[in-house]
């Protein structure tokens, strides 16, 4: 009831033109008593009344002319009836320009100044009450955010407290199934290896065998007298097998290749010589130049097919013909050691096929083999989707917990921020502010982000802590500090980013309308009409 009392006397009290001299304002006007001297306010000295705005300077702070230019730093009080109240420095008293709306300021100059104050405070009245309007709905809008994160919390919170106590259920069968792999993955193993090393043998023996073959077909052909012996005559039949780099084969090499120089029946040619000539040995026929079969390698099984390889460019297929041309060289070398008769095939029987591919691959598993593998499998299959669900469920933990411990504002109203993503465009870039998480910007022709600093905490001052964020730790300028942001927020029915500008290098300004940032409105006052002041 006071208060409303008060502002209905304030119109009488407005109208009543209390008697002070001219600059002074209302506030002071009891300093300006002329029934008796005056004191200047810093207390430097005392005058006769009417010293004052005698257009000389008496008091060093000039508060003896208030209404005149003399004192160069006293200041005019603009009243500016039905506007807001002014104080400009004194040296702008009488000097042809109309400073205050209401003209008090040119008294003396010569210059009409139009009292433009009604005008001005009808549009300052208007924007204040827009602005109260916006006010009022942002603060609206304002409650509806708290309750909304009140309640969201509390989901939040009671999924998190579910997810929390059935994270150690989860846990314990992940482990279980763990176990459950492990022991299918023991009895897979053995039965791949046994597998495995049967097919190796395989392919071992498959190699003795073949080289076997050569080594007698070879002793046969160097066996000219039928004998069943080589001897170093035979042996120096096939210069080939020099050793020292001349051209021929001479007696003591071939002594030394028969470790002796005794003839050698078939079982010990295979033994002690097969191994030193077999590189060297052409079967008699074979051109010099083709190279001889060469035994078949031992295959490392091949459980799977290979990626198919990528089209050949021109140059890559220029080297495989020029590698190919050489294998084949290297081959016809080959079969002259091994002692194999040259096989041309006539022109009515077409060459045998080279062995595919699928003859060097290992068997498919036998059926209990295979079995093993298939449980194995069926075992990794579970085991990987439950510690699957286990990451999925400790990145929600996660997520709820850091949503959680986040300061969204006194009452949470900020909270609803941290879900988005807000831009702005300009001629050259798209700035997007993630409230809670970064700032970045991004050309608009094209090109990678920048970041321009992650959330680091409110940054407000003391009296008002939620009125800024600020970002850091961006993407670092070239020979310069880290980049940051600070974001101001201000009362806005909306939320939008409103401006960003780059006040210093590196550090950026962005501006944030949003209704969080509306504080509670004042009650309504009644209307006057009859205001003198605004």
């Amino acid at each position: 009831m006071l208060l409303l009392l008060l502002v209905l006397l304030l119109p009488l009290c407005w109208a009543v033109e209390v008697k002070r001299p001219r600059g002074v304002p209302l506030t002071n006007h009891h300093f300006y008593d002329e029934t008796k001297p005056f004191t200047c306010l810093d207390g430097s000295a005392t005058i006769p009344f009417d010293q004052v705005n005698d257009d000389y300077c008496d008091c060093k702070d000039g508060s003896d002319e208030p209404g005149t230019a003399a004192c160069p730093n006293g200041s005019f009080h603009c009243t500016n009836a039905g506007y807001k109240p002014l104080y400009i420095p004194s040296s702008r008293v009488n000097d042809g320009v109309c400073d205050c709306c209401d003209g008090t300021d040119e008294y003396n100059s010569g210059v009409v100044c139009e009292n433009t104050c009604k005008e001005k405070g009808q549009k300052e009245r208007e924007s204040l009450q827009q602005m109260a309007e916006v006010t009022r709905e942002g603060f609206r809008l304002k409650k509806i955010l708290i309750e909304d994160w009140k309640k969201a919390r509390e989901e939040k919170q009671r999924k998190l407290t579910e997810l929390q106590a059935g994270r150690k259920s989860l846990e314990d069968q992940v482990e279980a199934l763990r176990a459950l792999k492990e022991e299918a993955e023991k009895p897979e193993k053995e039965a791949k290896e046994q597998h495995r090393k049967l097919w190796e043998e395989q392919q071992a023996a498959a190699k003795a065998q073949h080289e076997q073959a050569l080594a007698a077909d070879a002793f046969r052909e160097l066996d000219d007298d039928m004998d069943g012996m080589v001897s170093v005559a035979e042996l120096q039949t096939h210069p080939e097998l020099d050793t020292d780099g001349d051209g021929a084969l001479s007696e003591g090499e071939a002594q030394a290749l028969l470790s002796g120089g005794a003839p050698t029946d078939a079982d010990s040619f295979y033994d002690r010589v097969w191994a030193a000539i077999r590189d060297k040995y052409r079967p008699e026929g074979l051109p010099m130049d083709q190279p001889a079969p060469l035994a078949p390698e031992v295959m490392e099984p091949v459980e799977e097919q290979p990626p198919p390889p990528s089209p050949a460019t021109e140059e890559d297929e220029e080297g495989e013909e020029e590698l190919d041309e050489e294998e084949e060289e290297e081959d016809e070398e080959d079969a002259e050691v091994h002692g194999e008769q040259p096989k041309v095939p006539s022109p009515l029987e077409p060459p045998q096929p080279a062995s595919t591919p699928e003859e060097d691959r290992m068997p498919p598993y036998d059926e209990q083999t295979q079995a093993f593998i298939d449980a194995a499998q069926e075992a990794r299959t579970k085991f990987e989707e439950a510690e699957r669900s286990l990451k999925d469920m400790e990145e929600s933990i996660r997520n709820l917990e850091q949503e959680i411990s986040i300061d969204f504002g006194p009452q949470g109203e900020f909270a609803y921020l941290y879900s988005q993503c807000y831009e702005l465009s300009t001629n050259e870039y798209v700035y997007r502010l993630c409230p809670f998480k970064l700032v970045s910007q991004k050309p608009k022709l094209g090109g990678s982000p920048t970041n321009l600093g992650t959330w680091g905490s409110w940054a407000g001052p003391e009296h008002d802590k939620f009125s800024a964020m600020r970002y850091e730790q961006g993407t670092g300028c070239w020979q310069g500090p880290n980049r940051s942001t600070t974001v101001r927020l201000s009362c806005g029915k909306e939320t939008m980013v409103t401006s960003t500008t780059e006040p210093s290098r590196c550090e950026y300004l962005m501006e944030l309308m949003t209704p969080a940032a509306c504080p509670e409105p004042p009650p309504d006052l009644p209307s006057d009409g009859d205001h003198d002041e605004l």
